[in-house]
């Protein structure tokens, strides 16, 4: 029996070292171990900078799980850079600062338990609504491309059961279209950030759980902008330097709603109460270098679960019990919850 297991353990070891041995020169292979006796392994690949004479595709070992591709001279991603031995079983693929410009309708088909997929840092301006499909993408990087106008239909696909995350962060936006074509999307994370969006793009009904929308051109934000968002956990809107007014029921139907980050918006000088209705489940508000100056007391009334509220440099607030009289009907001492502040006046 020992010699049996000397001899399992001795072939699989056997196995790892061809894996790595069979590396492409320039790239870097590294054997990751898993399971009793380390009997499941995967190889993380690191092919970055290999420079414009790189030919695709580069031969990798068979276990291959996450790929690095970036920084190298791409400019097409065509239907036949991603396919043979090792590319199948991908789980993660960097393919950022390759100056990719288009990506063929097929280019990415056979990587078919893709979840990972980082498009970042090159020259996107548009993608083929069938590029993603049948992969089961849970996180995609688009950002630092250049969108001008963006279909979410690219991301209608569910696959296995599984949603998709989203980051077009630091792209060129200036709109964003969701027409559906009778199916839904299923986007769990949604980075929209460092784009040029003039207005909060039209998700309603989708299961998002983060949303950010920082650093666009927003002036204004108005009521029901973010309708049904219902599952929507963490929103960020910082940085919007043209940003002037949040109308009230902004945020209502935000019942999940845990953190709301308006941090950075100079241009915005007041919030009315009824801005934060319908946000029962807030516990963070972040309005630190916003230009907003005091709260209004009765915010309270709309934020029963809020935990703390930052505003201005070094100033934060916090809910606290403000002891009342004994009621003698109740029999019992009546306590008032109230904003208080490191700073006076801040409360109005």
């Amino acid at each position: 029996m020992a010699l049996v297991l000397w001899l399992g353990l001795s072939l699989l070891a056997a196995v790892r070292s061809s894996a790595v041995q069979n590396c492409h020169p320039g790239c870097h292979c590294e054997v990751e171990s898993f399971g009793l006796f380390d009997s499941f392994s995967l190889t993380r690949v690191d092919c970055r900078g290999l420079g414009p004479s790189i030919s695709m595709p580069i031969p990798i070992p068979l276990d291959t799980s996450h790929l690095d591709l970036s920084s190298n001279t791409m400019g097409l991603l065509s239907d036949t850079m991603l396919a043979g031995p090792g590319y199948t079983t991908l789980v993660s693929l960097d393919l950022s600062s390759n100056g990719i410009a288009k990506v063929n309708p097929n280019a990415l088909s056979k990587l078919r338990y893709l979840e990972t997929l980082d498009l970042s840092h090159n020259d996107l301006e548009s993608l083929s609504s069938s590029c993603f499909s049948g992969l089961p993408l849970a996180e995609v990087d688009l950002s630092h491309n250049s969108f001008h106008e963006f279909d979410m239909d690219v991301f209608t696909t569910k696959v296995n059961g599984e949603p998709v995350s989203v980051d077009l962060s630091h792209n060129k936006l200036v709109s964003v279209s969701t027409t559906l074509h009778g199916r839904v999307l299923h986007i769990q994370s949604l980075n929209l950030s460092a784009n040029q969006l003039a207005s909060v793009p039209s998700l309603a009904g989708l299961p998002l759980r983060y949303l950010n929308l920082d650093g666009n051109p927003i002036t204004q934000i108005k009521e029901g902008a973010f309708a049904q968002l219902k599952d929507l956990v963490y929103l960020s809107i910082s940085g919007l330097h043209e940003l002037q007014q949040i109308e009230p029921y902004t945020f209502k139907g935000l019942q999940s709603l845990q953190v709301l980050d308006l941090s950075n918006n100079p241009k915005l000088k007041s919030l009315s109460f009824a801005v934060f209705s319908g946000l029962d489940s807030l516990q963070e508000l972040n309005l630190s270098g916003s230009g907003v100056a005091s709260l209004p007391a009765n915010m309270l009334t709309h934020l029963p679960s809020i935990r703390s509220i930052t505003l201005g440099r070094g100033i934060h607030c916090w809910r606290t019990q403000k002891q009342g009289q004994f009621h003698p009907q109740m029999g019992q001492m009546q306590h008032n919850e109230v904003l208080n502040c490191n700073v006076e006046g801040i409360v109005s």
